[in-house]
């Protein structure tokens, strides 16, 4: 069953979706995703971004201080690989993202039977992107409008979602040097600074106002209160410390 819902829904963002990738600038290429144990882990980052690039698409590691041009995080998507686990197969599913979570695309899913998981996970990956390439992408030049209301149609996985915060968050100082970008990631986001480097990883809860929240392996919670400002509150030496977050999500 699961796999006929994800059929469709490969369907569905295939067709409904190959010419908004045209109006995204570049993509960002995780160094470790959800299945993996270590950053580059298989060489799978190093892998996207030789495919994306064969594919037409400017890509950047995650970690990597973006040129000029590419610092509003809304005109770029955000790459994810998905293992799909099946008995004796090696099933990778690409998506691409946009800044609020939402999916924009998702590949036929990747295959092979090799044992070895490094030439097997780059067999499925590189069939995986056989998908990516049948999208014939070429940057239209059209920015990308920065608003929920016109980020393109979810596609049918429902799960693959990330929530995104509610909107009586006040808008963030662009300008603020203090200012943390959210790029979503399978559980919530996690937030980085202008070099980039992560500074917080967040994980979604039942309430869309309150996350999760890890800093320096100290873990509390990233609320939105009252005055529209996110905090992140943590107890240290058994005391209650609240601290203000700038976040652009």
């Amino acid at each position: 069953m699961r796999i006929k819902i994800l059929l469709t829904a490969i369907l569905c963002s295939v067709v409904g979706f190959a010419q908004s990738i045209n109006d995204y600038k570049a993509v960002i290429i995780p160094l470790k995703y959800e299945f993996m144990k270590t950053d580059n882990q298989y060489r799978l980052a190093t892998l996207s971004k030789q495919n994306l690039t064969k594919g037409g698409f400017e890509a950047f590691y995650s970690n990597e201080q973006l040129p000029e041009g590419y610092t509003d995080r809304c005109q770029v998507l955000y790459m994810d690989v998905i293992r799909d686990n099946a008995f004796l197969v090696t099933k990778l599913i690409i998506q691409f993202k946009d800044c609020f979570g939402q999916v924009v695309f998702t590949s036929e899913a990747g295959k092979s039977r090799e044992k070895e998981y490094e030439i097997a996970y780059k067999e499925a990956l590189d069939n995986a992107f056989k998908s990516v390439y049948a999208l014939h992408y070429k940057y239209s030049g059209n920015p990308v409008a920065n608003s929920k209301t016109s980020a393109p149609v979810k596609a049918a996985v429902a799960t693959t979602v990330v929530a995104t915060p509610v909107s009586t968050a006040s808008s963030p100082d662009l300008k603020d040097p203090n200012l943390l970008y959210a790029q979503p990631t399978e559980s919530g986001y996690q937030l980085i600074d202008k070099t980039p480097k992560v500074v917080m990883k967040l994980l979604k809860t039942s309430q869309p106002n309150v996350y999760i929240a890890i800093k320096d392996n100290v873990q509390g919670s990233l609320i939105l209160k009252e005055d529209g400002q996110w905090y992140f509150e943590s107890y240290q030496n058994d005391k209650l410390v609240s601290e203000k977050i700038v976040v652009k999500f």
